[in-house]
């Protein structure tokens, strides 16, 4: 058969990220082939990994120190992840193909022609004598390296490891493979479960209660469950792996039947499986009901990312909003300040036209109107008509009379320039009207201007008063 290395560049994986490729061909489905991930995971031995997956992640609403401990996200083993690339691609460093030097002793000790070492014991007294003798399977520590054979050397040096050619014959051989079976029942039993199908599915047993506990108190049978995993797949049974760890995933992580068992299941179980599709399902599975939530490190990467985003724009579309409704208030603040500065200048205006016409109803009270005024200004024209006439009367008097009346017509003239000046400025508030005159006050009547205050009395002029007056001159 020759060395399956041949041509084959291997590199040694030095990180977690080198070791797993679980999400490398993920399209965000299961659509996938297994057929297609298993020849992809077998000859792609130069697997990139996924993005890093054990970055820590601080919780920023916890800030007391116990809170900040639980906190703290696990980071996945290094150990476990390069031990289980190794296993499933075929033990590239060191494998050797020992098909001339080994007896088949594996094949041979489930054709029950040779016992197991160092106790001595054949295949068919382990599975009728050690069926539900819970004891010695917990406390005999070599006969799982012969129930369960591997390409790897194990605790019990006796036990031989498997080549290729040797797991071909084993396949081949039907009582062999019946045994096998029978043996993984077993272990089923002792671990509180049961082979339901051929399929591989398998349920818990009647005494499920007190193994669980066994099993979530006696962790070294974690190693074991490891060991029946790989063995499986190397001999024939990778259909059988998926259905135990989901089970084992179940009880773990939903159930918390057995919680103990929890990294181990994600750390080592899950990642037997050598069908990328089925190791995505159930770490999906397991993703819905891991707590905290946050603290799930296997993945998917890009998923994780993609959550993020979301909730980044989430969060910034929030933000948005809220921004986007304070604008709005602001604007329509701002629109109701000049509507209000508005409203505030219309009724000062309304105020000031209502404090305008009390003013002019004052003003009114005080001043005649404007009919008033005209009234006055008819009253006043008629009077001067009848001052003209007789005016031209005193002008028809001989020359003596003349310069008797001359301080009269210059009276005379003064009320009618006084007349003129308030028709134009409709000035009605003050007449001066000069009832008798002298002469010692002559030269100041005629000085006085018009609209000057004098000592005069204030009088409506008459016309027979008038006429009295000059009939005396």
């Amino acid at each position: 058969m020759g060395n399956l290395l041949n041509g084959v560049s291997f590199k040694e994986p030095t990180t977690v990220e080198d070791c797993d490729s679980t999400w490398e061909t993920d399209s965000g489905g299961d659509e996938e082939q297994g057929d297609e991930d298993e020849e992809a995971d077998k000859d792609g031995f130069e697997d990139s990994g996924a993005e890093e997956l054990g970055s820590e992640v601080t919780d920023s609403s916890q800030n007391d120190s116990n809170a900040l401990e639980q906190n703290i996200k696990p980071k996945r083993s290094f150990y476990a992840a390069r031990d289980l690339y190794k296993y499933r691609h075929q033990y590239p460093q060191n494998f050797k193909d020992l098909r001339c030097q080994n007896d088949l002793c594996n094949l041979r000790f489930y054709m029950n022609k040779i016992p197991f070492k160092p106790d001595g014991v054949y295949i068919e007294d382990i599975l009728n004598k050690w069926k539900s003798d819970y004891d010695k399977l917990e406390h005999n520590h070599t006969y799982i390296q012969w129930l369960f054979p591997l390409r790897e050397q194990g605790l019990n040096f006796y036990a031989k490891e498997l080549t290729s050619y040797e797991i071909e014959e084993f396949k081949k051989t039907k009582e062999a493979t019946k045994r096998f079976i029978m043996a993984y029942k077993i272990m089923l039993d002792f671990f509180g479960l049961k082979l339901v199908d051929k399929n591989g599915n398998v349920s818990r047993a009647a005494n499920w209660q007190d193994r669980f506990h066994h099993l979530n108190e006696s962790q070294h049978n974690y190693l074991r469950i490891t060991r029946i995993l790989k063995s499986l797949g190397e001999l024939g049974y990778e259909h059988f792996k998926s259905p135990l760890v989901k089970v084992f995933l179940q009880e773990s992580i939903v159930e918390n039947t057995i919680p103990n068992m929890k990294q181990s299941a994600l750390e080592y179980f899950v990642y037997t499986i050598k069908v990328r599709r089925e190791r995505r399902r159930l770490l999906r599975y397991a993703c819905l009901y891991y707590q905290p939530p946050e603290h799930f490190i296997w993945g998917p990467p890009t998923k994780q990312k993609v959550q993020q985003c979301k909730l980044v724009k989430k969060t910034t579309a929030s933000n948005r909003q809220l921004k986007k409704h304070s604008q709005k208030s602001k604007d329509a603040k701002t629109e109701q300040e000049p509507e209000t500065a508005r409203i505030d200048s219309l009724e000062e205006k309304l105020t000031g036209n209502a404090q305008v016409e009390e003013t002019k109803q004052e003003t009114a009270e005080v001043h005649p109107s404007d009919e008033s005024v005209e009234d006055f200004k008819d009253i006043m024209t008629t009077e001067t008509d009848s001052a003209k006439i007789e005016k031209s009367k005193l002008n028809n008097l001989p020359t003596h009379i003349n310069d008797t009346t001359s301080s009269s017509l210059k009276v005379d003239k003064l009320m009618e320039q006084n007349t003129e000046d308030l028709s134009n400025e409709s000035n009605t508030d003050r007449i001066l009207i000069v009832d008798t005159i002298d002469e010692s006050s002559k030269d100041c009547l005629c000085s006085l201007s018009p609209g000057t205050t004098a000592n005069a009395e204030n009088i409506t002029p008459s016309e027979n008063k008038l006429e009295k007056e000059n009939k005396a001159k």
